[in-house]
């Protein structure tokens, strides 16, 4: 046999043992989207789509699942949502890793986590409900983790950017985080990169949501619940077992528009106008720009909020919807460890599902 058939032989058979991984999709949305795109391609060659669902109906046929069209046919056509069929899909195939991928942002399905877990399944996921939830959630989803289920987390905070991965190997290595301050959010990184005061910023966010930079309702960004989540996923993965009531929140959104519907608020965007010209006035009258900053010390204390800082902080060098995250720990100290890049896109967020299931073999 010549070297290149030897070659080619050894090539061919190291391709059938490579182990496959069975995966169910739940959630075909932007993210999911994209993520049924990156399956196409030779890097998601060991992997076995077995079931995808939106919220009202699944496919567990190959053929349809096989199909590049599979996300828009399945908003009128496939089986009524059945979760128990998708998991059994997933257990009829004899792969020896199987994983749900949870491409959703349902709290009710991340109640589910632990229990996949604790059933033997792996997880990869982009929603933050869970890790970044209620604290009794959380140490629920810890014990599952006992079972020897792996938890592919890296997608719910900075869309992949390897924040994650780094707190918790420099806490393996026996490092210590004293203080963790950033921007979290792509959309209200956008929103503060651009408000110079040459425009309202009721301007500047229907801009920014023309762009599908903000959610559909803005205030899920502007109340800074959102980032709220990532800043206790994070600081748990660095040690502190922080319930969502000792994270400090500032909203900007007033009040009185909290409790609208959605159009009613977009209508009334210009109210918020005025607070916010005010701030970035005082700011800039003393030198400063102001930013949506997350904030963690190493007492615990953890803050979410509009930030007046000076014109040489690093925030002010980010670019367009750029997430930013600066660890200072007892062995980075003199310096902090900067971790930044863009924190928000359906394509870099699915590619973090990606490594997070092929990171199972």
């Amino acid at each position: 046999m010549s070297a290149v058939l030897a070659a080619e032989a050894a090539s061919a058979s190291k391709a059938e043992a490579s182990p496959v991984i069975a995966a169910v999709l739940l959630g075909t949305g932007v993210v999911g989207g994209a993520f049924l795109k990156l399956l196409n391609t030779p890097a998601a060659a060991s992997i076995r789509l077995v079931g995808a669902a939106n919220s009202r109906r699944q496919q567990t046929q190959t053929e349809q699942l096989a199909d590049r069209t599979l996300r828009e046919k399945l908003k009128t056509h496939g089986d009524v949502r059945n979760d128990g069929v998708l998991l059994g899909a997933l257990d009829a195939h004899d792969a020896s890793v199987k994983v749900i991928i949870d491409a959703t942002a349902s709290s009710a399905l991340a109640l589910c986590h632990a229990e996949w877990l604790a059933n033997g399944y792996h997880v990869v996921t982009a929603n933050k409900s869970l890790a970044g939830g209620d604290l009794p959630g959380w140490r629920t989803l810890q014990a599952a983790l006992a079972n020897g289920g792996r938890y592919g987390d890296s997608a719910t905070v900075g869309a992949g950017l390897p924040v994650i991965s780094t707190l918790r190997r420099l806490r393996q290595c026996g490092d210590a985080l004293l203080t963790l301050e950033g921007v979290f959010s792509g959309s209200l990184s956008y929103l503060f990169n651009q408000y110079d005061g040459s425009q309202p910023f009721s301007a500047l966010l229907r801009r920014a949501r023309e762009l599908g930079y903000t959610e559909p309702d803005p205030r899920s960004d502007l109340s800074g619940e959102d980032v709220a989540r990532k800043l206790l996923i994070l600081a748990r993965c660095a040690g502190f077992a922080l319930r969502p009531d000792e994270v400090e929140v500032e909203s900007l959104v007033p009040e009185n528009l909290r409790g609208l519907d959605v159009e009613t608020f977009l209508s009334r965007l210009e109210e918020l106008d005025a607070p916010l010209a005010r701030r970035f006035a005082e700011a800039k009258a003393r030198g400063g720009a102001l930013r949506f900053l997350a904030r963690l010390n190493q007492r615990g204390r953890a803050r979410v909020g509009l930030v007046e800082v000076p014109a040489n902080h690093p925030a002010t060098r980010l670019y367009g919807t750029d997430n930013q995250f600066a660890l200072s720990t007892t062995r980075y100290n003199t310096q902090p460890l900067v971790i930044q890049g863009p924190g928000a896109g359906p394509e870099v967020t699915a590619q973090a599902l990606l490594g997070d299931v092929l990171a199972l073999v």
